[in-house]
């Protein structure tokens, strides 16, 4: 005879955590942080893989002529919640246990090999056989519930390795950062980096740990570390107060100039302080995805009359390499920047000389995989861009930062990433973004006629606002593109193929 035993227990104590949620379809909706949870992750896998162990053996036991005698219940036990929270699943513990048929002999723990050498004459019974297959099944049933905490990344021993890597890189840039000019904030960093190394530490050798809330620390100090890397000294002249206070109604409203089926694209004036007002529209084809054309009008006045305009191809096709995806355009002294055809990489096209350069945008996803997204995910929008006096912006997301947008610098005249901010907000839950005088804002959805922004980040201080209420109203639903002009203090908005002007005040 033998004995299947299967235990799951918890190793450490719980501790609940209490939230409101709200009723929702029959569900309840809420909120959990997420930061308070800690979780053994090297256990956990050992559970896992024991777990496959013993299915294997129950497996072969089906199809091996044995006497088979359920002599224990399946033991187990699963201690908190994914809304509770709290330390789950840690040891796991499957042993067959076999006891001597012959009369006169001990019981004696076995291994199923010699087990079933030993009894191959023994009469089959296959009766309980079912039983362990259901118990088996209930014991995966409720490891599944706590499996997206691992496959997540938040609890996990290779993302800890990952982790005390980034953490690593962050303190020499800091050190560098320190050397290169010495300040009190650059020390303070420091020492937040070494007593952050020393839990990390703390992490390995107890095996319980909380990836969430170090992730979150660490992309703090590193915002912070960011922030005291040099930034040219004129880079914020234009801007004494730095975050916007209101936004006008539409000061154009007008129908882009090649057709209302053209629903996607861009359209804006040149950024560059030695613009004399030129005007351009970017509109996107093949399922609104690719372009390769810019129209461009010479000022104002033949914008709005629609006379007096030049297309230039920035690709010999919208299908090429080098050709437009997505509505992310600018254009900033007569160079068009936007993300390259199907790649997460910039593209910066020169009007006057023709040629095209391309940077990699690193781990930033595309091809819909973290679009804007609020009301209908608008497609192709994984990348956009935006400029300022000193430096064009990338806003995209990547799956180290758990798919909240992460916002890089690109120096123009070097074609280089120099800075990069992440934020905790998330870019599938927002209609579409611009930058300001250096501040990351966010619009939402609030009916067909009205957004909303509502959200702020500061990369000279590293602080988010989610408390803006500042409306903006449109002709119709969805927003394609939507970028500031620091010439003009203006935001210009690509709506569903119709072209709209706000003023921006401070």
């Amino acid at each position: 005879m033998f004995l299947l035993l299967l235990v799951l227990t918890a190793s450490e104590p719980v501790h609940s955590q209490r939230v409101q949620g709200q009723e929702n379809n029959g569900s309840c909706v809420c909120e959990v942080n997420s930061n308070l949870w800690a979780f053994p992750a090297v256990k956990y896998e050992a559970v896992s893989l024991l777990l496959q162990s013993c299915g294997d053996a129950v497996r072969k036991l089906q199809t091996q002529p044995i006497v088979v005698r359920h002599t224990h219940k399946l033991q187990q036990k699963l201690t908190g919640s994914a809304s509770a929270a709290g330390a789950i699943a840690a040891r796991f513990c499957c042993r067959i246990v076999a006891s001597g048929c012959s009369s006169g002999t001990k019981p004696a723990e076995m291994s199923l090999p010699d087990y079933v050498r030993s009894h191959r004459q023994t009469v089959t019974t296959n009766a309980e056989l079912p039983k362990l297959k259901v118990m088996l099944e209930d014991v995966t049933t409720r490891l599944q519930k706590f499996q997206y905490l691992k496959s997540s990344g938040q609890y996990n021993s290779l993302h800890l390795r990952q982790l005390s890597q980034e953490l690593q890189q962050l303190q020499q840039l800091v050190s560098a950062t320190h050397l290169d000019r010495p300040a009190a904030e650059t020390h303070k960093i420091g020492k937040e980096l070494l007593k952050l190394q020393e839990d990390v530490e703390r992490m390995y050798k107890d095996n319980i740990f909380n990836l969430e809330s170090v992730r979150e620390r660490l992309r703090f100090l590193s915002n912070r570390a960011q922030t005291c890397r040099t930034i040219p000294d004129d880079f914020r002249s234009s801007c004494s107060q730095r975050i916007m206070k209101n936004i006008s109604s539409p000061l154009i409203t007008k129908l882009n100039p090649f057709s209302k089926s053209y629903i996607s694209g861009a359209w804006g004036r040149d950024t560059s302080l030695s613009d004399v007002g030129t005007y351009w529209v970017q509109p996107l084809v093949s399922s609104h995805k690719h372009g390769n054309t810019m129209r461009l009008y010479k000022n104002y006045e033949d914008f709005m009359s629609g006379r007096d305009y030049r297309d230039e191809s920035v690709a010999p096709s919208h299908s090429h390499s080098n050709a437009i995806q997505g509505p992310g355009t600018v254009l900033y002294d007569r160079v068009v920047y936007f993300q390259c055809y199907n790649t997460p990489e910039l593209c910066s096209f020169d009007l006057q000389t023709k040629q095209t350069k391309r940077l990699k945008i690193p781990d930033a996803g595309i091809n819909n995989k973290f679009p804007y997204c609020y009301y209908t995910c608008r497609d192709w929008t994984d990348v956009d861009l935006a400029a300022d006096h000193q430096g064009i912006w990338a806003i995209y997301a990547t799956e180290g930062n758990h798919g909240n947008i992460v916002l890089s610098r690109v120096d123009r005249e070097t074609f280089n990433i120099t800075h990069t901010w992440k934020t905790r907000l998330f870019k599938r839950s927002i209609t579409n973004a611009f930058m300001a005088c250096g501040v990351l804002y966010a619009t939402r959805f609030v009916d067909t006629y009205r957004e909303e922004v509502f959200y702020a980040f500061d990369t000279n201080t590293g602080s988010e606002d989610n408390t803006l209420e500042l409306p903006l109203e449109k002709v119709s639903a969805g927003v394609a593109n939507l970028h500031y002009n620091p010439n003009d203090r203006k935001l210009y908005m690509y709506n569903d193929g119709y072209l709209l002007a706000y003023q921006a005040f401070f």
